[in-house]
């Protein structure tokens, strides 16, 4: 940031507002880093189609100490972040999509139970599979678990 203020300053012109707002973006993650592990906190994203119920499991993990967000669709994941993942959605994710998906070794959480559920955990190289509806506590287990491998 302060490079691109001397940059504007010697060019005599108005520093990029959205420039500005990037390397704050930056700083603030970065710290947000930094304080994460530091202070041992998991963060989690959880992906859901059903965006109401994303947010109550992402609340729910907030209650229990986890820097936990919900998403309807995949995003660029951060480092050490744990993904909790509806199969519901595997459908509609692109090759590089499943390829971050599945370095990232998802805890997959949905409501099929049926074999070809499981061969697709499988496929996305899982760490878990729990099926819908689960206990908070029973969520927070297997991410500590799957947080525990990195």
């Amino acid at each position: 940031m302060r490079a691109e203020l001397e940059l504007a300053e010697v060019d005599n012109e108005a520093p990029s507002v959205d420039r500005l707002l990037s390397d704050m973006r930056d700083a603030l993650e970065a710290l947000n880093s930094v304080e994460a592990a530091a202070l041992g906190v998991v963060r989690v994203l959880v992906v859901d189609d059903d965006a109401r119920l994303g947010e109550l499991i992402a609340r729910g993990l907030r209650r229990l100490g986890f820097d936990a967000e919900s998403a309807v669709v995949l995003r660029s994941l951060r480092p050490r972040e744990v993904v909790v993942f509806d199969l519901g959605l595997s459908a509609s994710l692109s090759g590089l999509d499943r390829e971050s998906l599945r370095a990232s070794r998802p805890v997959v959480l949905t409501g099929a139970v049926d074999s070809g559920s499981r061969a697709l955990a499988e496929d996305l190289q899982a760490s878990d599979y729990l099926v819908k509806p689960v206990e908070p506590e029973v969520l927070a287990a297997a991410i500590k678990r799957r947080d525990a491998e990195d």
